[in-house]
């Protein structure tokens, strides 16, 4: 990996480049665009060294926002920002001991949240069609669980939800702790375009943080998701005691496996009053777009999601998160059980910096994991066609029709 400033040195060679050879590779770009796109790489690097990824990180700060702002113009619209919601669905009482979380019985005394039932359907569908309403094209449901071990009734529960939020013409994506292979391939069935699944931290952070699940566990839950043709949605929380090279090494741990996410949730820790870690410092805007800047480049064709935490920043400072490479956030009233900005005042702010919403299935990453069936299942149900949900679906193949509409 070349230093800074050789960098530098490279990106002031491209930027001499014919404009027409930098025309040809990015048709649909302005051409002030086109020009800053044209400074850095054409393709992503398929192979990171964790050594590559920490001199990028440790890159100028401005420097390193430039040319993540450059690879971000190469792959994604610069004036999107995908609006989601995230609802939750079923409240405490989990098993896992996540120093971070309310939601874990180990510190239920401590913090004062009681485990609640899975919410009802049609509940769940009211909460969409609202977010919908709003303008949200990314519908995420969260239940605070290890697993779905011995849930068989509330699964057939959330596949119904899935199946209606994806009557909707909506994205929508379950986070609902480990999968085995035989329910990510239901989830699929149903109409499931993502499953978030964080792996939180670097490898050697990890057991500091979480002791009551492996960090492989959640990387074959990742697989299972993967292999089943879903989205995966996996990034971490920042603020949580850890090093940049912690920080580093969830980037480098992402770039390494078979696909890259379709998305990158960065957390930046809500320090929750009752939990171990309620006394941890707010991680400084600086580091927030250290590790934006840093995912954007390494991870080129996800979507960086800004997710907990963004209410604690400025609107200055979330417009510079967006220049790092931010395109995605999480709006509504809640996320899980800390706050977020609402929706009219995230259209009002995207307004002021010249943004705008993504559509629903606008990425190419979520569209290329649409086969045929799963088009046709989406078109029923728009259509008030019920789909089966009760047969695992094989591991799907990408239709000629999902590659030409990107």
């Amino acid at each position: 990996m070349a230093t800074p400033r050789a960098i530098l040195a490279s990106v002031r060679t491209a930027a001499a480049r014919p404009r027409a050879a930098a025309a040809a590779s990015s048709p649909r770009l302005p051409s002030f665009a086109r020009s800053l796109a044209s400074a850095v790489e054409q393709s992503p690097k398929k192979h990171w060294t964790r050594e590559e990824v920490q001199e990028i990180y440790d890159t100028p700060l401005m420097e390193l926002i430039f040319r993540a702002a450059s690879v971000h113009r190469l792959n994604h619209p610069p004036d999107q920002v995908q609006l989601c919601t995230l609802l939750n669905i079923k409240t405490g009482g989990c098993s896992e001991d996540c120093s971070y979380c309310a939601q874990s019985s180990r510190h239920a005394d401590k913090v004062g949240l009681k485990a609640e039932k899975l919410t009802d359907v049609e509940t769940v569908l009211v909460e969409a069609r609202k977010a919908k309403a709003n303008g949200s094209t990314r519908f995420c449901m969260g239940a605070a669980w290890r697993d779905m071990s011995g849930r068989k009734r509330g699964f057939e529960r959330i596949l119904k939800m899935v199946e209606g939020v994806r009557a909707l013409d909506m994205e929508v994506c379950t986070t609902l702790g480990m999968l085995t292979p035989e329910q990510a391939a239901r989830l699929k069935t149903a109409g499931l375009t993502a499953y978030n699944h964080n792996l939180d931290t670097s490898r050697e952070y990890y057991p500091k943080v979480i002791t009551t699940r492996k960090y492989d566990e959640r990387l074959e839950t990742i697989e299972a998701v993967r292999s089943a043709g879903i989205s995966v949605c996996s990034g971490g929380i920042i603020g949580l005691g850890e090093n940049d090279g912690d920080r580093v090494g969830l980037i480098w741990e992402m770039s390494q496996l078979p696909e890259p996410p379709e998305s990158f949730p960065v957390n930046a820790l809500v320090a929750i009053p009752g939990t171990p870690l309620e006394k941890n410092e707010r991680v400084t805007i600086q580091e927030l777009l250290r590790t934006v800047a840093t995912a954007r480049i390494v991870l080129p064709t996800s979507i960086i999601r800004f997710a907990a935490g963004r209410i604690s920043y400025t609107e200055t400072e979330q417009a510079m998160a967006f220049m790092a490479g931010a395109n995605a956030i999480f709006t509504g009233e809640r996320m899980l059980t800390t706050p977020t900005s609402g929706w009219d005042e995230d259209h009002a702010m995207l307004g002021r910096w010249g943004l705008q919403g993504m559509g629903s299935f606008e990425s190419t990453t979520v569209r290329m994991k649409e086969d045929a069936s799963a088009l046709e299942a989406t078109e029923n149900r728009k259509a008030g066609v019920a789909p089966s949900s009760s047969a695992p679906s094989s591991q799907p193949q990408v239709a000629a029709e999902a590659r030409a509409a990107v």
